[in-house]
């Protein structure tokens, strides 16, 4: 009774059910009605308990308690939770014919690679998947992992249908909550994803606007993935901030030239250009110059430089809708779940320190709050209302 509960997202009527137990069957119940109420520490201590409880002979049922603590983990993004074992508890349910276990087990290590930008291993890992006998919860939730990935790749066609698939599992489930989550996802494709920036105007776009963009003949200037694009080739300066800097300030002034003075404020926040700053600029200009040679040139003008396209009849700036300087940081607490600086540092490539810093910064202005202490404060904030994050999380983020 307290599993089927469960399984029709009834933490409540479960825990009526096995509160007083204590045997390890018990024990796996209940972390995971505290887990399903948010109560994340009890539940994962309840899950340890229970791996304990089972004997040694027990070896799915350990596996299964090992599958939900990665659950749990993944929930409070605690990305740094060992993935080995999860893959081993999933080579175990599928050497003993658990293969809804064991799927689930695959589902999870696919969201953990969404998580971190490993895009292409998640959709290696999910071709695996064969969702025909799944139930329906399982495939509400197997659905959103395509519609999560396809958004990330701006397949919108894909993503929307992935979503209508997810909406009508998610009924057949009834469980509120599942369905919340499917409609939260489909309103990241009716608000705006980004700023297009040409010609000295602004407007805002949505995702599948962003699409058609990178399918166009414009040379594109990618201020949220800080690359520069141009139909299929894509020059990547996530590493080269200040290259990215003189392309961007080069992309909004286009077809006309940048001042080198407006060029070193951009690039090295000098309020001056001087003789020393002048220097830089031009060894600046000249390796962005090499970078982007198969898509444009860079002239010099009398005041400074222009970007001269090879190919494209345009070129536009794709901008953040908020720019922010901790943007990327922004974008993975805007998730509405608690992130600790480790597990954010693993999902942006960045540094401990760096991630630790910016959070500093952002509470000061209160953007973000934390709570806990030590290795057990956690970070959140609420989503920027009306405004997609998806642009906001590329592979790989750099940010200073």
């Amino acid at each position: 009774m307290a599993s089927d509960a469960l399984a029709a997202g009834d933490p409540l009527t479960a825990l009526n059910w096995v509160a007083l137990r204590n045997e390890a069957p018990a024990l796996v119940l209940r972390g995971i009605a505290m887990a399903q109420l948010g109560d994340l520490v009890r539940g994962k201590a309840l899950l340890k308990r229970a791996a304990r409880a089972f004997g040694p002979k027990d070896v799915v049922a350990r596996a299964r308690c090992v599958v939900a603590e990665a659950e749990i983990a993944l929930v409070s993004r605690d990305l740094g939770w060992p993935s080995k074992a999860l893959g081993a508890a999933r080579t175990t349910l599928e050497e003993n014919s658990d293969k809804i276990n064991a799927a689930y087990a695959r589902y999870l290590e696919i969201r953990h690679l969404l998580l971190i930008g490993r895009l292409d291993d998640a959709e290696r890992q999910l071709a695996e998947l064969d969702p025909a006998h799944f139930p329906p919860a399982f495939r509400a939730a197997y659905e959103l992992v395509i519609a999560g990935s396809a958004i990330r790749r701006l397949q919108t066609k894909t993503a929307r249908a992935a979503l209508k698939r997810a909406r009508r599992a998610a009924r057949l489930s009834a469980i509120p909550a599942l369905m919340a989550e499917v409609e939260s996802t489909s309103h990241v494709l009716e608000t705006p994803a980004a700023r297009l920036i040409a010609r000295g105007e602004e407007r805002l776009l949505f995702l599948e606007d962003v699409g058609a963009l990178f399918t166009s003949k414009a040379l594109v200037i990618d201020g949220c993935r800080h690359n520069v694009r141009e139909a299929g080739t894509v020059v990547s300066l996530t590493r080269r901030p200040v290259l990215f800097a003189i392309a961007r300030a080069l992309g909004e002034a286009w077809p006309g030239d940048v001042s080198r003075a407006t060029l070193v404020a951009r690039a090295f926040g000098g309020r001056r250009a001087d003789e020393s700053h002048r220097a830089r600029l031009r060894v600046e200009v000249g390796r962005l110059r090499k970078m982007l040679r198969t898509l444009a040139s860079i002239s010099a003008t009398m005041r400074g430089f222009a970007l001269v396209p090879r190919r494209a009849s345009e070129v536009v700036v794709l901008a953040r809708p908020l720019e922010d300087q901790h943007a990327p940081v922004l974008a993975f607490l805007a998730d509405g779940e608690s992130w600790s600086s480790s597990a954010l540092a693993l999902a942006l490539g960045a540094s401990q320190r760096t991630v630790q810093r910016a959070l500093d910064s952002l509470a000061s202005t209160g953007k973000v709050q934390s709570f806990g202490h030590g290795r057990a404060r956690r970070w959140m904030t609420l989503p920027i209302p009306g405004f997609t994050t998806t642009l906001l999380l590329p592979a790989r983020c750099q940010f200073e």
